[in-house]
């Protein structure tokens, strides 16, 4: 027995030791965690239980033969993170430089199974070289079995890759199927096709940091949603999103006691948003008014800052919200903030998570480029959203409201439950300047003064049409409240309408307008 026991241990020893000390070291010098550091930060102390320490790889080609990878390069089992049940995935680069081939995609595979029969989250930190080239399409078959997986899983249990090295080829798949990807500033990549290859076939020069580095995908490509300037601060920000979300899509969220009272009132909202439309201001200074605590967990903050979503806390219960940023491009809707709120409207609906939507829009960007590139297309994908979305819906509209944005921003004709508005709340089908110009222009032309009448007929516009009052009297708008009121009256909606249920058609699933 005793005999028995040292060889566990020793075996035990050497599969931990990952790639060896040298290529730990290396890894360190990179400033990178390894595998199983990597585990330890992240998930509560002394929770993680291995699976599949002992698998090994069956490649006989190609040098293959000999070749010992321990754990198969890729770390994988089950652990807490704040006392809720997570599993996990964490490729080794000291090991074959994390390369992946059939054994170690299988690993993968089996977590990812388990995770979808438990009902938990799947994290998957991802260091890797890519495919194992010596395995030809026994690779290509494992990244084919994850992806396959991701997408069954998809709005079962929450998904969340974490990049923590490189990412190139088919391998950036799977983080493109998952719900948050997060980054590392200067240590991650992402791209299909590296810089050499780019310059080979187009001749164009780029550097991997600009071409796949955590800002490009953050702020340019939309393709991550999270970045941290280091490890410790990436595993930081995965802790909390998970305080914020479901272990699963049958489970309602989460709720956390708070000593911040429903019946706040919030009398600063008079002064950060002024009634005069064209004046900017900053949204997340209103949600931050708003939410419990002042605790807003925003999401993909770096790329189209015309929107802001995120999570935060209303009542203790857990709500997404959507709000329009007056202080980027006047929180017009473009290309990008439709994508942008759309996926994020159906990861909350998929996950039971209510909807707060805080509007004020004056339109979409118009513009050739927006429209060659799709605004149309690209802007039904939220009308979409939202109408699909069958958890709570509750709409703020703190100012602007016109045309098809505004219904396009959880309108009561999209399917909001409640819909408030503020006093200066202009709702009309346009602003009350472009409005005159085409009703009056005839009068306007003819009159001795067309700037005094054009004046005239703004401001009888905007009296008539361009107020909340109208929308409220044919029932478009629920209530018109102080803006101070706004937490309490939005806290009291959604406890009214927290257990909703709505049927919709039978269906195998809707084509949304990709």
């Amino acid at each position: 027995m005793e005999e028995k026991i040292k060889d566990l241990h020793e075996r035990r020893k050497k599969i931990k030791l990952g790639g060896g000390e040298k290529r730990i070291e290396k890894q360190h010098a990179k400033g990178k965690k390894t595998a199983r550091e990597r585990i330890d930060a992240l998930l509560d102390a002394e929770s993680f239980q291995e699976i599949g320490m002992y698998v090994e790889h069956h490649a006989q080609s190609l040098g293959m033969a000999d070749k010992e990878i321990p754990a198969e390069g890729v770390v994988t089992g089950q652990g807490t993170i704040g006392g809720r049940n997570v599993f996990v995935y964490a490729q080794d680069f000291t090991a074959m430089g994390g390369s992946l081939g059939e054994m170690h995609a299988k690993k993968i595979w089996k977590v990812m199974d388990m995770a979808a029969k438990a009902g938990v989250p799947i994290i998957g930190l991802n260091d890797s070289g890519g495919a194992r080239i010596q395995e030809g399409v026994g690779s290509l078959a494992g990244y084919g079995g994850i992806f396959s997986r991701n997408t069954h899983n998809s709005g079962v249990i929450p998904q969340i890759s974490v990049i923590l090295g490189p990412c190139a080829g088919g391998a950036v798949y799977s983080p493109a199927l998952t719900d948050f990807v997060f980054m590392v500033d200067d240590t991650s990549k992402m791209f299909i096709t590296g810089p050499q290859v780019i310059k080979s076939v187009t001749g164009e020069e780029v550097s991997a940091e600009e071409l796949g580095g955590g800002m490009t995908h953050n702020e340019i490509s939309g393709v991550a949603q999270f970045l941290a300037q280091n490890e410790e601060a990436c595993f930081d920000q995965i802790k909390k999103l998970i305080s914020f979300i479901p272990n699963n899509n049958l489970e309602g969220a989460p709720v956390k006691e708070t000593a911040d009272s429903f019946e706040r009132s919030a009398e600063e909202l008079r002064e950060i948003v002024s009634d005069n439309p064209n004046k900017p201001y900053d949204v997340r200074d209103v949600i931050n008014q708003i939410v419990d605590d002042q605790d807003f967990f925003e999401v993909q903050p770096f790329f189209a800052k015309n929107i802001v979503i995120g999570f935060a806390r209303m009542g203790g219960r857990s709500v997404g919200i959507v709000a329009n940023q007056p202080k980027f491009k006047a929180g017009c809707l473009d290309i990008d903030s439709s994508d942008k709120a759309a996926r994020f409207i159906r990861f909350c609906d998929a996950f039971n998570i209510p909807i707060l939507t805080l509007t004020d829009v004056p339109g979409y960007l118009p513009g050739v480029d927006q429209e060659y590139g799709g605004v149309i297309r690209h802007g039904a994908k939220l009308l979409y959203a939202y109408s699909e979305a069958s958890v709570p819906k509750i709409n703020v509209i703190t100012r602007k409201a016109y045309g098809g944005a505004y219904i396009a921003m959880s309108s009561r004709h999209v399917g909001a439950d409640y819909v408030f508005a503020w006093p200066i709340a202009e709702i009309a089908v346009m602003g009350p300047g472009g409005a005159a110009n085409i009703i009056f222009r005839r009068e306007i032309k003819a009159s001795d003064d067309p700037a005094e009448t054009r004046a005239k007929k703004i401001e009888e516009y905007r009296e008539k049409f361009a107020n909340p009052y109208q929308a409220a009297k044919d029932g478009y708008v629920d209530d018109v409240i102080l803006p101070e009121e706004t937490r309490k009256r939005v806290i009291m909606a959604l406890e009214s309408v927290i257990g909703k249920r709505e049927d919709r058609p039978q269906k195998k699933h809707g084509n949304i307008p990709l």
